[in-house]
């Protein structure tokens, strides 16, 4: 992980003449004090980032946590990357510390200010992009980072674990048309998120090469939660000309699909296949149990917590852009096309 390089000759004592505040102010500012002002702290940050300073050895005594940042906690599949980052934890005498972000896909400056007081042996970004003068401020205080499934494309230096979302959404979408299915509609997650958009690419990709038509109006955005899976799944299936087979960009999402399914009197599968997308352990238990695109959440976890800790310990990983495999796993909520797609006021 690069960072701007440190000039040999720049002090701590110099920074605080040139920023004309004490040399106790700049301490307060690389360590995360709160009794600084906004305006002292940017002032600061901006000496700090135009010298390229950078805070050299280690901290003694080393922290003890690992920070795991999500900008949403309440969803079974942050459980799978808490139990990932644990795993990796507990390996190696670390606690997990969880923070909330509060923020839609980046962490907001509170966020990093609080990091910098509490000093973690690292820090995993969840779903995130890391906006420049955050990343500047964690590198001048020698504590690392991952991002687990980024928002964005991060940059080539940015240590990152994400899962194959291209092959995910064409298997998913292949397996619908081995089933027959020519009219297969996707709702996937938000239009500006790296991994919708990869889905929706393996989604087209699978229809080209069964000669199927891609057409937009099979496509919804959604927000990977149950409301965005069902509300969408609504305006679909309302169609005169419905589609019968939605690929859900997540398995929380799918059951959306599901109780729209149930709210229209649609049979699943008899009269929808649906399949979801992450694998999580409510794909098992839903009824009828949901077909699903695995994604190896626990282990990307794993390996974005086992790159921090290498980083902290001054090794740089092979591989800073990891992209771990998917596979499909075949349940009851796929089946073959219906024979013909029979009017809401006929079904049930």
């Amino acid at each position: 992980m690069s960072a701007p390089t440190p000039s040999a000759r720049v002090t701590l004592a110099e920074l605080a003449a040139e920023a004309g505040v004490s040399l106790s102010t700049i301490s307060k500012v690389l360590n995360g004090r709160t009794d600084v002002s906004r305006t002292t702290r940017a002032k600061v940050e901006v000496l700090l980032d135009e010298h390229g300073y950078q805070r050299r050895g280690t901290r003694t005594p080393k922290s003890r946590l690992l920070e795991l940042v999500f900008h949403e906690l309440e969803s079974a599949w942050a459980l799978e990357i808490i139990r990932g980052v644990e795993n990796v934890a507990s390996e190696n005498g670390l606690s997990v510390v969880l923070t909330e972000s509060g923020t839609r896909h980046a962490p907001g400056p509170e966020w990093v200010e609080g990091v910098i007081a509490r000093q973690p042996a690292g820090v995993v970004l969840v779903f995130a992009d890391l906006p420049q003068d955050c990343r500047r401020q964690l590198e001048s205080r020698s504590i690392p980072f991952a991002i687990i499934d980024p928002a964005g494309d991060p940059a080539p230096d940015v240590p990152s674990v994400g899962s194959a979302n291209w092959a995910g959404g064409m298997m998913a979408t292949r397996h619908l048309i081995d089933l027959g299915h020519t009219r297969i509609a996707a709702i996937t997650g938000p239009a500006d998120v790296m991994c919708s958009l990869a889905r929706i690419d393996g989604y087209r990709t699978a229809l080209n090469a069964a000669g199927l038509p891609f057409d937009r109006q099979l496509i919804r955005y959604g927000n990977f939660h149950v409301d965005g899976g069902r509300d969408n799944a609504l305006e679909l299936l309302r169609q005169p000309n419905r589609p019968t087979a939605i690929f859900a960009g997540s398995d929380i999402q799918a059951l959306g699909v599901l109780d729209a399914a149930r709210q229209l009197g649609i049979s699943v599968p008899g009269d929808l296949s649906i399949v979801g997308y992450d694998d999580l352990q409510v794909a098992r238990w839903s009824s009828p149990a949901l077909t699903t695109v695995h994604q190896p959440l626990i282990e990307m976890a794993e390996e974005a917590a086992r790159m921090v800790l290498m980083l902290r310990e001054g090794e740089e990983p092979n591989n800073l852009r990891l992209d771990l495999a998917t596979s499909l796993v075949v349940r009851q909520s796929t089946g073959p096309a219906p024979d013909a797609v029979r009017p809401l006021a006929a079904v049930g």
